[in-house]
């Protein structure tokens, strides 16, 4: 089926009023789908952070440029301005799980605010959420449950950093519980990274550097069909290097062995590996080498 129209949900209240379900903030909404009324599925993109846990099989839903096929107990975050859902055959379905809405506005000027990009989780591909154990999914829903507690408090001048730091609690076990899918899923990331070293190293014994230039880390994420936040965090997790220091260590393999090669002088070696000017190689060579590509090669 072809992709339709991106429907824009501009507000929380906005959301609630889609699903029936009553606004008791502005800015922030614990949604329980089975009290909803049916709804009408779309591509939706929305101006706050989304996070679904679905707990029942709804189909394929699209998120970015992937689709997932949903089953149990699948948490997925959604940045705001991402575009997700379901394209509509113009069936109405009871949706299942529960949502959490909040908006930018609620977490300004908090450590939350200021640490929400530590959470790379919200720009990750919808194929690879976050699966939940039966024990992670019962730690989620009381996240959910107390949030919506606090909101069902009146408002007094704790509410807004009890809301924020619920928010911050439920966001950090999910930090936990993707390490511990990381590491569950240890064979598949092997896999990853075999493949990952093959297309660095196949990459500098191209044509490609001087083609295309020196290889970016997104370059690789794509090629393994990843995101690049959730293929630099597995690499991170797995080698205990970032992505970008890997493929460095990969480029001074390399140059030192084309260093050797007496015919070929360091500026055409800075060309053949993607630098546009070799002072930006020697800089980087002896950040790594501890002496200049020209030492390097009058020492060997």
């Amino acid at each position: 089926m072809e992709d339709q129209e991106v429907d824009q949900v501009k507000s929380v209240s906005d959301y609630n009023k889609m699903v029936n379900n009553e606004t008791l903030h502005p800015l922030v909404s614990v949604v329980d789908f089975s009290k909803s009324d049916p709804i009408c599925q779309y591509r939706r993109t929305y101006t706050f952070y989304t996070v679904f846990l679905k707990d029942v099989i709804c189909g394929d839903m699209h998120y970015g440029k992937h689709s997932y096929d949903y089953q149990e107990g699948t948490l997925v975050f959604i940045a705001p301005g991402q575009v997700s859902g379901v394209n509509n055959d113009g069936k109405s379905i009871q949706p299942g799980g529960y949502a959490l809405l909040f908006h930018p506005d609620l977490i300004k000027g908090t450590n939350l605010g200021k640490n929400i990009n530590d959470y790379s989780f919200f720009s990750y591909d919808v194929h690879e959420a976050l699966h939940l154990s039966e024990k992670e999914r019962e730690i989620v829903l009381e996240c959910f449950k107390n949030i919506r507690l606090e909101l069902e408090q009146s408002i007094d001048k704790h509410s807004k950093s009890l809301i924020v730091n619920n928010i911050e609690l439920f966001l950090n076990y999910c930090m936990r519980f993707y390490d511990r899918q990381f590491i569950t899923r240890d064979h598949v990331n092997q896999g990853v990274i075999g493949k990952f070293e093959n297309l660095v190293d196949d990459y500098f014994k191209s044509d490609n550097p001087k083609n295309i230039g020196f290889p970016m880390v997104n370059y690789f994420a794509e090629k393994l069909n990843l995101s690049a936040n959730y293929f630099g965090d597995l690499i991170k997790k797995e080698l205990g290097v970032s992505a970008q220091e890997f493929i460095h260590n990969k480029l001074i393999d390399a140059a030192k062995e084309q260093i050797l090669n007496p015919s070929k002088s360091i500026s055409e070696i800075s060309y053949d590996l993607g630098f546009k000017y070799p002072q930006h190689f020697t800089r980087l060579f002896k950040a790594k080498v501890g002496v200049s590509p020209s030492e390097y090669k009058t020492l060997n």
